[in-house]
């Protein structure tokens, strides 16, 4: 494995991960899901959370997905988008379907727009992660 490829592809994935995350939960469907929420007092608010582990948790999912996207090779942002995009929608969709049987925090109103959400940004995860895989002379664009 490339170590210093997949250190700095993973945090720029989970940087990116973070605001991109940030601006679509956070502020887009923000309103969405708090109407979705069926157990809203399990979320904490704004101020009451937990910054470091946010970052380490958007930090551990850069890696993983840098950690998919050197596996498969991936030397372009958008061959890192398509995978990136692909993996996030099926986490996305395991989570949110076992923690809809299991769990009464949210209606199944929130399934589909979260897995759309989340596509969209392992996508743009995943085209950031690609594109710096591809940097360099030797490699070309898959």
């Amino acid at each position: 494995m490339d170590t210093p490829k997949f250190i700095v592809g993973g945090l720029l994935g989970g940087v990116i991960n973070f605001f991109a995350g940030w601006l679509v939960w956070g502020i887009l469907l923000m309103d969405y899901m708090s109407k979705h929420a069926t157990n809203a007092s399990v979320f904490r608010p704004e101020e009451k959370m937990v910054f470091w582990a946010l970052i380490v948790g958007n930090l551990c999912f850069g890696f993983l997905i840098a950690y998919v996207l050197l596996l498969a090779k991936v030397t372009s942002a958008r061959s890192g988008a398509v995978i990136g995009a692909i993996a996030g929608a099926l986490m996305t969709a395991a989570f949110d379907f076992n923690i809809y049987a299991q769990l009464d925090i949210y209606d199944i109103g929130i399934v589909l727009p979260d897995i759309l959400a989340s596509a969209i940004v392992t996508g743009l995860v995943g085209a950031a992660i690609g594109w710096y895989f591809g940097r360099g002379p030797l490699n070309k664009a898959v």
